[in-house]
């Protein structure tokens, strides 16, 4: 069956850059967006980037944007998370998920993903 799983997260201190993975595997992933959620302790989960099959379209929330880049190896079925100038309230665990078919004008709304994959901690320190 479909998996999503993500590696790359740990501790740093504030200020530095953290590259996560996902890597999906188990099923077709042509047109499928991915997304980047995270979820702080004793916090809802939300939304943080998102980006579209061909990798032409990306969204950001405004807590990351301009810190955060997502990117995507198709070959690989794999998505990334490159993060910079980490801050304390980046800490989080962090998801991926995917959808195939999703609008862009949708890509933060986490119930519409398919499938997620298990997390990845990343704690940031100040």
């Amino acid at each position: 069956q479909v998996q999503l799983i993500e590696s790359g997260g740990g501790l740093v201190q504030a200020g530095a850059s953290l590259r996560l993975s996902c890597e999906a595997s188990g099923g077709t992933f042509s047109n499928t967006a991915m997304g980047w959620f995270r979820q702080a302790p004793g916090k809802e989960r939300e939304f943080v980037a998102a980006i579209s099959w061909s990798g032409g379209t990306t969204y950001y929330a405004d807590s990351v944007n301009g810190r955060f880049t997502v990117t995507r190896e198709n070959a690989k079925n794999t998505v990334f998370l490159q993060m910079s100038s980490l801050k304390p309230e980046d800490t989080a665990v962090y998801y991926c998920a995917a959808r195939r078919f999703l609008s862009s004008n949708s890509y933060s709304i986490q119930g519409l993903y398919d499938y997620w994959g298990q997390g990845t901690p990343v704690t940031v320190s100040s």
